[in-house]
Order: structure tokens, then sequence, then C-alpha cells
């Protein structure tokens, strides 16, 4: 298998995929959230030998699987050939390091799986760096595995002082460095994104969220004519992508494609990413796109919910745009969902069904949305009026015998910038 943007090897390597049923969790949710790492399995190149769940009431502290069902596992490797085992839930180093040793394969837990994918798909330079970031923050505390071999020689020429224990030492200094060194280039790069950005502040900008897969890139693709990467494959956008809505009037708004979430998303991606996601918090208008055809919508709806609160992206105004309606076998799931969110769009981006009509509900909301004002700056006032243009549109100017009044019109965020940077420049908002 060979595609661009996906790990891949000329023999895709069989994995075992395991998940566990804890006290207060059914099985049907486990099996679903299987299917699911069976995806992120095939986007990484694997091909998936088989799959086992554990009910359990808690996890082991050692391997975090009960010993019958390590063993069972061990049994179905051995009969399969298989070298790898991917655990839906996240392992502690230790719980890894003991698995590795009793199933001689491999182990690797959900956000390690994810961080593959990520690795594979990043293309700009701050995608590469957020994942190398995330990557180095993963590997750090899982450093002692990796020079087992050197303690166990150790142990048999006698050797003092652990040649292993000070190979570990010496990469966790040299990780801590490089970690070190790709904030300060994350840094740097975020202004440099701030200065592109203060390009675009006079237009009305809105963003597209939502569960990974969920069709965001082929709807971005059809709201703006641009011929962006469309797999039906999980991440298929890591940078943000930004392009100006097609087929409607001026002034443009700018449409912004982002990185889909995913349940259980790693902590230090949702991290080291954060600084891309704010393109989304600077939106006027989050477009959240959900696949009307999942059966588990409501929990990847909820998934959504929880990344955009711990992002802090909550306070714009929202569209909620149901995807995929084509997907649907009946018109009975519709007519549930439109009673349940009356205010939600339905569309097809793979048709183009309810395009027309979510255009102009994007529109309708552009126009509630920005506020006209009149302002009064010094004539030689380059600053402020820089302003006037960064963050909105100037409509109008008059030469007045206290100072330039000038007509604008801008988002309500952008009209709070505005008053801000007029503040600071003594101009001021006119008032009727």
């Amino acid at each position: 298998m060979s595609t661009k943007g996906i790990v891949t090897n000329t023999v895709p390597q069989p994995v075992m995929l395991v998940a566990a049923v804890l006290d207060g969790g059914s099985r049907a949710a486990s099996e679903e959230h299987l299917d699911e790492l069976v995806l992120l399995a095939e986007t990484a190149g694997y091909q998936v030998a088989g799959r086992a769940i554990q009910e359990m009431r808690r996890p082991v502290a050692a391997t975090f699987l009960g010993q019958g069902k390590v063993e069972e596992i061990g049994r179905l490797l051995r009969e399969s050939a298989c070298k790898r085992v991917v655990l839906d839930q996240d392992l502690t180093p230790h719980q890894a390091a003991k698995l590795e040793k009793a199933w001689h394969a491999a182990v690797t837990d959900r956000s390690g799986l994810i961080l593959e994918i990520f690795s594979s798909r990043a293309r700009s330079r701050e995608a590469r760096t957020q994942v190398e970031l995330a990557s180095l923050h993963y590997l750090l505390p899982r450093l002692a595995r990796r020079w087992t071999h050197l303690s166990r020689q150790e142990g048999r020429m006698g050797a003092r002082g652990g040649e292993g224990e000070k190979q570990i030492e010496l990469d966790r200094r040299i990780i801590r460095r490089r970690i070190s060194r790709l904030e300060r280039e994350l840094v740097q790069i975020k202004k440099q994104r701030i200065n592109r950005r203060h390009g675009r502040q006079g237009l009305y900008s809105m963003a597209l969220v939502g569960y990974t897969n969920s069709g965001k890139s082929t709807l971005f693709n059809r709201l703006t004519d641009a011929g962006t990467l469309v797999e039906n494959r999980l991440f298929a956008t890591l940078d943000p992508l930004r392009r100006r809505l097609s087929g409607t009037p001026d002034p443009p708004m700018v449409l912004t494609d982002t990185v889909g979430f995913i349940r259980k998303l790693p902590h230090h991606l949702v991290a080291s990413f954060r600084s891309t996601l704010e393109e989304a918090g600077d939106a006027d208008c989050l477009v959240q796109v959900v696949d009307a055809a999942d059966e588990n919508l409501a929990e990847k709806m909820q998934t959504t919910e929880d990344v955009l609160e711990d992002l802090g992206l909550t306070r714009q105004p929202r569209l909620l745009v149901f995807n995929k309606i084509d997907g649907l076998d009946s018109q009975a799931p519709l007519t549930r969902l439109a009673r349940r969110h009356p205010e939600a769009v339905f569309v097809s981006a793979r048709t183009g069904a309810g395009l027309t009509d979510l255009r102009r509900r994007l529109m309708g909301i552009r126009q509630r949305c920005q506020v006209e004002e009149d302002v009064r700056i010094a004539p030689g006032d380059a600053r402020a009026l820089a302003a006037l243009h960064r963050y909105g549109r100037v409509l109008d100017i008059c030469q007045e015998d206290a100072g330039l009044r000038i007509r604008v019109r801008a988002s309500m965020s952008g009209m709070g910038r505005i008053r801000r940077a007029l503040a600071q420049a003594a101009g001021e908002v006119v008032r009727a």
C-alpha cells in the first residue's frame, strides 16, 4: 500500500488491537472504540490481525490487563506471527515494558499510534515542530525501555556504574534541551503567523471544527473551490488551511479548515497544537461539522465540545452543520436530528445538497455579527488609521475641524480591537 501522507510499509505489518471494559463501561462502547482503533491502525499502515476485549473492574497495576488475558493474547500472537500490539487505553511505561516482555512483541497505546499518524502527515514547518515536540514529551518517560539490553549486559559482565543508566540520563538531557529549543521555535513561528494574520483582520473569518473524518475538508473544498487533499481517512488535515468563501458577495469571508478532533486525543498533542488551533479561536464564527450518518455522533459531538472548552474556544457564534446526509438510509434520522437541533444546517459536501442554504446562513451570521461605527482620529495618526484597515473595513473618510471622521465596519471582535487601538492612539468612537 502506498498512499501519500500515510505511514506505509512495503508489506503492511500485522497488529493486534486490545481494549478493556472497565467497571461502569459497556462492551458495546468498547467495541465501537475498537472499530475506531481499527481505522487508526489502517491509517498508520498496519494490517489488523486480530482484536480482543477484556472486561475487568479496574486495571492491573503491573500489566493493565489481567494475567489470563495476557496469556491468551500471547497465544494469539504466536499463532498469527504478529509482533505488534496496540491498546486502546493509555499505558504507563512500566506496563508497556511488562507486556513487551510477556508477549515478545512491540507494545504501544492509542496515544503512540496517533503520534505515528501525525508524524507521517506533518508537512509544514509548524506541524513538524509541533509533532516532534509532542513525540519527545511522549518518549521522555519511556527511555528506560530502550536500554534494558545494556542493563542485562552489565549484570553479566559485572560492570560498575551502569552504562544503560548513564545513557538514559544522557538521552534525557538531550531530549530536554531539544524540547526547550522546539518550544522556542514554536514561539517564533506563532509570532510570524500572527503577523500574517494581521493582513486578514479586515475580513470576516470562520473556522471549520469537528471530529476527524466528518467531511470538513470536502466541505472546505466545496465552499472555497480549493483543491485541497480529501481522503476518507483520519487526520487528513494537520495544518490550518485558509481560503476565501466562494459564491458570496463582498466583503469577502475567509474560511479556515483545522485539524480534526478525536476521542482521547493525547494531552501532549493538544498542548503542542494549541497555537495552531488558536486559528479557530481568532475566527468570528465556528462552523461545527458533524457526520450525520455516524451512529456515534452524540459521543463525537461531545468530544468536540470538550476539546473546544479545554482550548477556551466557546465564546464565538457557532453554526452546527450535519454533513454526509447522503449516507442516511432514510428520512427518519434526519427528522430526529432536525427536531433536536432546529438551528442546524443539513448538507452533503459530496453531492452539494444544502450548500446554498449553508452559504445563506453564513452570510446571515456575518450580517448579524458586524457593526458600523464612526470614529475620529488625528489627521496625521497613521497608526490609528492602520488599525482601522487592519481590523475592519473603512467605508468613508470625512475631514472635520477636530480631525478625521471615519465610518468603519467590522465584526464585533474586530470592533473591540479597534476601540483598544484608538484608546492607545488618543482616538475616539463618535457617539451618535
